[in-house]
């Protein structure tokens, strides 16, 4: 049988032709074609001068941890339940005496505005208007009173190094209380400066310095210049020491003797939740709720600080198993998809801090950037929810994953050891 043609119809073509208005904004047109956070850190890296871009972007020594905390994500396997429809998606949670309206929030970083601008006030204003917590960092680059006026109705968290000064650390705990920030992450992983050989070879320094290698960087990278050169000046709100590298700055200011008597006295000190940041073994884990905190973090600093490090996501099924009863448990480090969030509540998160994802976003596009990065996370938090039948964050169970394992633990034998998932 020969196919029957004929001449198009001027109203069909007209139904075919459609043309879509062209974006004039260059920030908008450009994120619009960011669909995950990996197109973000692309656009982040051609944007970014080397040296801030691989800060946010490297890990310590051979940066073996952060490649096995991205791959545990990436071992993943899903086990969707069929005929369980779930039209209505509830994403929200209460976590540490509060509400989220997803089931992530922003992470502390450091110097942020080394990395965009508009540093911390964006990741404060995108974070208040998501209904998520934002987190700020002692090595910020905005005032805890400048994040509260940016988010005067949000959820503020304050991330505190322990100083070799007390009295600083004793006023940043005084400040933030009184802003009303209702959490406080109690960090204990960085006694020391882990070994960034990115920043090393960088020339990486706080503020940045002009040098014949940053100039020729800059070129191709002219708005960040321009933005760096014509804004109030880069440095820490929280610190006067502002000079040399990041390892020259924990060397000088932070205290390797840091113990558990000075977590008991910031905790008498602190009205609100206290949380310990930087667990890294069950035992911790334990001692911490021992020790009466409100929640931990299982994290290796996102691989920043001793390489090799034990991977959270791993961890986190057994914590929760033998820990998940009397405290609240977030993860952080390798986050970059919403999946992975969905996957750390299913096997006992309570909650999943974001870092290097949003300054990918804050690299790629300011405020609007983190704004982005938080709309594609929840687009695949809920798709992730939707196809494995679950509708809200409280029906995720471990059944709905399981860890597929390249790394088995050995005993001192050189046995293969039993991992419990």
């Amino acid at each position: 049988m020969s196919i029957q043609r004929q001449f198009p119809k001027l109203g069909e073509l007209r139904e075919l032709l459609q043309f879509k208005k062209p974006e004039l904004n260059a920030t908008k047109r450009r994120l619009a074609q960011a669909l995950t956070v990996d197109d973000l850190r692309l656009i982040a890296k051609r944007r970014t001068p080397k040296a801030a871009f691989d800060y946010t972007d490297g890990s310590a020594e051979g940066e073996i941890s952060y490649r096995r905390a991205r791959q545990a994500f990436e071992d993943i396997e899903f086990h969707p339940e069929i005929l369980k429809p779930a039209p209505e998606i509830d994403t929200s949670v209460e976590v540490l005496g509060g509400h989220s309206a997803l089931p992530f929030g922003l992470a502390p970083t450091g110097f942020a505005r080394m990395m965009q601008t508009e540093g911390e006030i964006a990741g404060a204003g995108a974070a208040g208007a998501a209904g998520i917590p934002f987190s700020l960092s002692t090595l910020g680059t905005v005032s805890i009173e400048e994040v509260k006026a940016t988010n005067p109705q949000g959820r503020n968290w304050f991330q505190l190094y322990l100083m070799k000064d007390r009295d600083i650390s004793y006023g940043l705990v005084e400040r933030a209380a009184a802003a009303g920030f209702d959490t406080l992450l109690f960090t204990v992983d960085t006694p020391i400066a882990g070994n960034r050989m990115r920043d090393t070879r960088n020339g990486f320094s706080i503020p940045p310095q002009l040098t014949a290698k940053t100039v020729i960087d800059a070129l191709p990278r002219t708005s960040w210049w321009f933005n760096f050169l014509t804004t109030q000046r880069l440095e820490f709100a929280s610190l006067s020491n502002t000079g040399g590298t990041v390892s020259d700055l924990i060397t000088a200011a932070f205290d390797p003797t840091i113990s558990a008597a000075d977590l008991a006295t910031v905790r008498e000190m602190w009205p609100g939740k206290i949380v310990v940041k930087g667990i890294q073994t069950l035992a911790d884990a334990q001692r911490m709720v021992d020790a009466g905190v409100d929640g931990i973090v299982l994290s290796n600093h996102g691989g920043r600080q001793l390489d090799r490090a034990p991977v959270p996501f791993h961890l986190l099924p057994e914590v929760a198993r033998e820990v998940g009863d009397h405290t609240t448990i977030l993860v952080d480090t390798g986050v970059m998809n919403g999946a992975d969030v969905v996957a750390a509540h299913a096997v006992g998160a309570d909650f999943v801090l974001v870092g290097r994802a949003w300054l990918y976003g804050l690299m790629a596009g300011g405020r609007a950037g983190v704004d982005r990065m938080i709309a594609i996370l929840e687009s695949e938090i809920r798709r992730t929810m939707g196809l494995l039948g679950v509708s809200n964050v409280a029906e995720l169970h471990p059944k709905h994953v399981t860890q597929l394992m390249r790394l088995a633990p050995r005993d001192v034998l050189g046995r293969v050891s039993d991992f419990r998932v």
